[in-house]
């Protein structure tokens, strides 16, 4: 009878270190699907910006259009993404969009001076910055849960019961290119 016991006793912490790293992986991805989730709000709100920053910019730079077509396609794809893979493609798009039209706005002093345009600026400057935190954050929550997963004997629980791998945010070749080299200061 005794060793009966000692079976259902080994069995009986087999299922709850099952139901612990079951639930332990769930807080994980869910905690991954929060941060994505925060990401996708910051590039949602840069994407509410841009019509503003455009329409200030147009009065101004009215043979520009290239640009500004450019900055109105990366925003469009940002707001029309459906998944991570494609939201951070397209944030990395329009990036270097924003990009072109601040270098657009560098020819014209008018534009430069103007409140309404320096106000969006600021906005956008400011949610970069919040965009930026986010990234890093869904990085490192995705780190922690990558590892807890990857881990063994979870590995084996988090394959059976299919959780599934995320992406990192990384950057683009061209972004890397632009974070490496230093910034040019002109007096």
């Amino acid at each position: 009878m005794i060793p009966i016991y000692v079976v259902l006793g080994i069995l009986g912490l087999l299922l709850i270190y099952l139901v612990y790293v079951y639930n332990r992986l769930i807080l994980f991805r869910e905690r991954v699907k929060e941060s994505s989730s925060d990401i996708e709000v910051m590039l949602k709100r840069r994407a509410d910006l841009i019509p503003n920053l455009v329409e200030v910019v147009k009065n101004y730079a009215a043979y520009e259009k290239e640009v500004l077509e450019k900055v109105t396609e990366a925003r469009s794809k940002i707001v029309n993404s459906q998944t991570v893979k494609e939201g951070l493609e397209a944030d990395n798009m329009l990036t270097s969009a924003l990009k072109s039209l601040f270098a657009v706005a560098e020819n014209y002093p008018d534009l430069k001076a103007n409140q309404n345009f320096l106000q969006l600026q600021q906005e956008l400057v400011n949610t970069e910055d919040k965009i930026q935190a986010s990234r890093r954050f869904y990085n490192a929550v995705l780190r922690e849960y990558q590892s807890y997963k990857e881990s063994f004997p979870i590995s084996i629980i988090a394959n059976v019961f299919k959780f599934p791998t995320f992406e990192y945010y990384e950057l683009d070749f061209e972004e890397k290119e632009t974070v490496q080299k230093p910034p040019e200061i002109k007096f």
